[in-house]
């Protein structure tokens, strides 16, 4: 069942809105710490990335202001699992992003699969 904020849900978001700032998106071992070993996502433009592959591009990234963000809705699909969706603001246009978040480790959840997609100006 999908929830909107939570306190349940708290560390999760903070990992994901972490990982929209540049100082995490430019440090290899934060993004080591919160991106699984076998993380996969498809990109804004339909490409698919590799954890190696996503870790380098965003080490290259240009520092930039962190995309204002809202429309979080959580879902709990096991003890372990959190899916997470939510809305990304940014001056190039508004994405939808969806999250699969594994709660289970000792230090902190890791994300396992990251979709992106743009919003047409009327969505």
């Amino acid at each position: 069942m999908w929830e909107a904020e939570s306190a349940a849900f708290a560390l999760v978001k903070e990992a994901e809105q972490a990982l929209l700032r540049s100082a995490v998106r430019g440090d290899k071992e934060q993004l080591a710490s919160l991106l699984s070993p076998d993380f996969a996502e498809i990109g804004r433009s339909g490409r698919r990335w590799t954890s190696d592959e996503i870790v380098e591009a965003l080490e290259a990234e240009e520092p930039r202001p962190a995309p204002g963000t809202s429309e979080w809705l959580y879902n709990q699909l096991g003890p372990d699992l959190v899916l997470v969706q939510f809305r990304v603001h940014r001056a190039e246009g508004d994405s939808r992003h969806t999250s699969l978040w594994d709660t289970s480790g000792h230090d902190g959840s890791v994300m396992r699969f990251h979709p992106g997609t743009p919003v047409l100006p009327s969505g």
